[in-house]
């Protein structure tokens, strides 16, 4: 929870300001890509064990999250329980490393790597390359969110507080 509840926010306080579609397209595509990928390798032989102990993608989708900020802000400096430091972009192999340590199965990490990977590449990188942006978000969906900033208009004639006593007319 604390990932999601960190991550998250970084992404949609900074990459994300403005863009709640984009947002959203990331959280589609992340979790359509993590669906894919299990339901994939639930049918391949020697994997499909491994697949079938994963029962919620939610950590899977938290660590694309992860992956994708640490992409993006490569430089940030942090500690590790406060017994070493290394920057942002190795965040995900930090968390990966503690998840084997303490006995989790690096599947769900790894699976979150891939989609946030594929995500960054295709958002990031190949755009960059190619000029081409093949994850530009539908404009359907932009149509679900008002990215617009909301103005509020208030009448000039409005008093919100009661007249000053010079104002008041005795008839």
């Amino acid at each position: 929870m604390f990932f999601l509840a960190r991550y998250c926010k970084l992404l949609e306080e900074n990459s994300f300001r403005g863009r709640t579609a984009d947002f959203f397209y990331m959280l589609l595509f992340g979790s359509t890509v993590l669906t894919g990928i299990v339901l994939i390798g639930g049918m391949v032989p020697y994997v499909s064990e491994s697949f079938a102990k994963i029962i919620f993608l939610s950590n899977s989708l938290t660590f694309m999250m992860v992956y994708v900020w640490s992409k993006q802000n490569p430089f940030i400096h942090m500690s590790f329980l406060g017994l070493f430091t290394f920057t942002a972009a190795y965040l995900p192999w930090v968390l990966l490393g503690f998840s084997v340590l303490v006995g989790a199965s690096a599947w769900v990490d790894l699976l979150g790597m891939i989609a946030g990977h594929a995500y960054y590449f295709l958002e990031d990188v190949y755009p960059r390359m190619t000029g081409r942006r093949p994850l530009r978000t539908p404009s359907f969906i932009k149509a679900l969110f008002a990215d617009e900033a909301v103005v509020v208009a208030r009448p000039a004639a409005v008093r919100f507080a009661a007249p000053p006593p010079e104002e008041v007319h005795q008839d």
